[in-house]
């Protein structure tokens, strides 16, 4: 359409032409052909698709370069695998240092590193840039570790103590199910949860007593070395809530480094016996004067108390004694008699096996290990048999009175109301958290 118009428009003009001079014409009619030409050109006024593509190519930078000392030292940290040796450890810590290797694998101070590597503990080196080792730390366990350190004179390798930093951990638990699911929960240790189990064995049973919304509050000793949990320590104070009564303790020091547990008020939790000799079991069969023996067939009088465990579970000494017997004997199978003071004798029996190095005449501590649990002798299943006796008469354990506790002597009365009351403003402020995390 455009293009016809133009045609038209240049006829016209070629008329006009013919009436005016030729060379001023062409002057004055230069810019009207140039506008026809452009017009003539123009494409179609429809749209062109233009594809568009994107071309991606790698460039490769030239890397700033900075010099490196051949004074430069390197520290790397890494684990102990299961399956590790000292020289695949080095190699994989790009240690190149064979005088290293061979002079910590003979070196006798060296042993818990050259014999006894432990896996999950840490090890840290420095070296120089031709990978030889210029210093080794190896944490041997929470409390020491190995230093090997070149010197002029070759390298010197000692065990050192580590410089831990006590601290105070404060805590909080509700209870769902089980002590130790909630302080899982809680981030509290086993070592801890234990602690407190045995602290209150005497009036809490932790696996029938236990109630969904029972409530623990506690303060313990946590050990750091560098800003690193090293070990935690001792329980210091301790609340249960169990059944909404609440059982408090307090953990106090007497003469001659000894410590015990206490009340706010400053009566002693300390019992002269255990009633369990076992953690977390059950009472399976209890004391009475006539009882159908499963394996016998017949009525039998059971003087004693067994408490269901798995095999392999840990028995206590129950008081404080010595060791009258240790051995086989009858169906009691493997059994440990330990004899106490003012005519008190227990009995364990249906060991699977003893305590290393358990022999006649040691004396023990109530709560020392002593044996373990099994199904010895006469025995349907697994479980300890025990009995207590009291000048050669057998008593059920579950029931006999037991000699009381001294209390808080009144020369340290002040000092102990002093740390009690400390205690109990920090387990009132746990308190308060756990009711504020209620609302």
């Amino acid at each position: 359409m455009y293009i016809d118009k133009l045609r038209i428009l240049s006829q016209n003009l070629l008329q006009a032409l013919r009436k005016l001079k030729t060379r001023w014409a062409l002057i004055a009619l230069l810019p009207l052909f140039a506008i026809f030409a452009a017009f003539g050109t123009a494409p179609d006024s429809s749209p062109v698709n233009i594809k568009i593509k994107t071309v991606r190519q790698d460039v490769t930078l030239p890397l700033a370069v900075r010099p490196v000392s051949q004074d430069e030292e390197f520290w790397q940290m890494d684990q102990v695998r299961s399956d590790d040796t000292l020289a695949n450890l080095f190699k994989r810590m790009t240690v190149r240092d064979e005088d290293a290797i061979k002079f910590l694998m003979i070196s006798p101070e060296a042993r818990a590193i050259n014999t006894a590597l432990i896996p999950g503990h840490s090890i840290e080196i420095k070296t120089n840039l031709d990978g030889k080792l210029l210093h080794l730390e190896y944490e041997v366990d929470k409390e020491n570790i190995l230093v090997a350190n070149l010197t002029p004179q070759g390298y010197q390798v000692a065990t050192q103590k580590l410089l831990l930093q006590k601290h105070e951990m404060l805590s909080s638990a509700r209870i769902v199910d089980s002590l130790f699911s909630a302080t899982d929960e809680a981030g509290i240790p086993d070592a801890i949860a234990l602690q407190i189990a045995e602290i209150f064995s005497g009036d809490i049973d932790f696996v029938e007593d236990l109630r969904e919304g029972d409530v623990l509050n506690v303060v313990y000793e946590t050990f750091y070395n560098a800003g690193e949990l090293m070990k935690v320590g001792n329980v210091l104070a301790v609340e249960f809530i169990n059944s909404g009564k609440k059982y408090t303790a307090i953990r106090f020091g007497e003469a001659e480094g000894k410590y015990a547990y206490y009340t706010p008020d400053g009566k002693s939790l300390h019992k002269s016996f255990l009633r369990s000799p076992v953690e977390f079991s059950r009472v399976s069969s209890s004391f009475t004067k006539a009882r159908f023996h499963p394996i016998l067939h017949r009525m039998r009088a059971h003087q004693g108390t067994d408490f269901a465990a798995p095999i392999g579970t840990r028995v206590k000494a129950s008081g404080d004694g010595a060791v009258d017997f240790a051995g086989r004997k009858g169906g009691y199978g493997n059994v440990i008699v330990l004899k106490h003071d003012n005519g008190i004798s227990t009995v364990y029996g249906h060991l699977s096996k003893f305590e290393s190095g358990l022999r006649k005449g040691q004396k023990v501590t109530q709560g020392d290990i002593i044996g373990y649990v099994g199904m010895t002798g006469l025995s349907t299943g697994p479980h300890l048999h025990y009995e207590f006796l009291q000048n050669g008469t057998r008593k059920d354990p579950m029931t006999v009175s037991l000699p009381a506790n001294i209390p808080i002597s009144t020369k340290l009365k002040p000092e102990f109301e002093r740390a009690s009351r400390a205690y109990m403003v920090q387990l009132g402020v746990l308190n308060q958290r756990q009711l504020a995390s209620r609302e």
